[in-house]
């Protein structure tokens, strides 16, 4: 009979347990759900489009909060409100991560340069905003990889934006690349106008049949913060090779 009894509290402890292991597990997904819902999403670069600020391989945080709520903050944007609640408008400059206008589901990560009523245009290779050539300093070369990935090097920018934000751009085929000339585009009102700063190597709103202009309400946060990045090819998982493939140097930095 003692031995009965316990066998049964055994159970009931390990039941009790169990039933704990399960309601930490619920606690934390629920944390962590509301965390990346409302305050900050990893995100990771899959593309050489913000060469050289943002590197394939670099995993960043973007905050949630910067811009207010829209459907694209929650997983898999379900329709349950219309436009931003606690909406605070872009500046320019700002790094974006938003929905993609052709289907609001694809991630895209691009640097606000226009706003609402803006008019954009480039020119050999010069932004022009407003009608006024935006100012471009001549601070190097880059080495990047052109479309047969073959290593060269290429002009480097500095890049001031009007309002005082500073960037650096590369050109990969000159001032003479496919989008380095095009016609002037109005930035319409509740949009934005997103380019890379890899500016011969980026689908951007310049190309209107991909991307076009950005609504408000697609776009889901602010890059803030670089957490982690490895080397283009390797895998972050391999973590004895961690000494030689992660990018130690660019952890922490934040996005400018």
């Amino acid at each position: 009979m003692d031995e009965a009894r316990v066998d049964e509290t055994k159970k009931k402890a390990e039941q009790g347990g169990i039933l704990e292991t399960v309601k930490v597990i619920v606690q934390a997904l629920l944390i962590a759900l509301v965390v990346r819902t409302f305050l900050f999403q990893p995100f990771n670069i899959p593309s050489g489009s913000l060469i050289p600020t943002l590197l394939i391989g670099d995993y960043l945080f973007v905050s949630k909060y910067s811009y207010g709520y829209s459907r694209y903050s929650f997983p898999f944007g379900p329709p349950l409100f219309s436009g931003r609640i606690f909406g605070s408008e872009p500046k320019r400059g700002d790094i974006a991560v938003f929905k993609l206008p052709k289907d609001n589901s694809t991630d895209y990560i691009k640097r606000v340069v226009g706003l609402p009523g803006d008019t954009i245009q480039m020119i050999d290779g010069v932004l022009h905003i407003n009608g006024e050539a935006v100012k471009r300093e001549r601070i190097g070369n880059y080495v990047t990889q052109d479309s047969w990935g073959r290593d060269i090097e290429v002009p480097m920018y500095r890049e001031t934006l009007p309002g005082g934000t500073s960037h650096v751009v590369i050109e990969r085929d000159g001032d003479r690349g496919y989008w380095d000339n095009t016609y002037v585009y109005k930035v319409q009102p509740g949009h934005y106008f997103m380019m890379g700063d890899n500016r011969d190597n980026s689908t951007d709103s310049r190309d209107e049949n991909a991307v076009g202009q950005v609504p408000f309400e697609n776009l889901v946060g602010r890059a803030e913060i670089i957490f982690f990045s490895i080397g283009e090819g390797s895998a972050g998982w391999k973590v004895w090779e961690w000494p030689w493939t992660v990018r130690w140097e660019r952890i922490f930095n934040p996005v400018k």
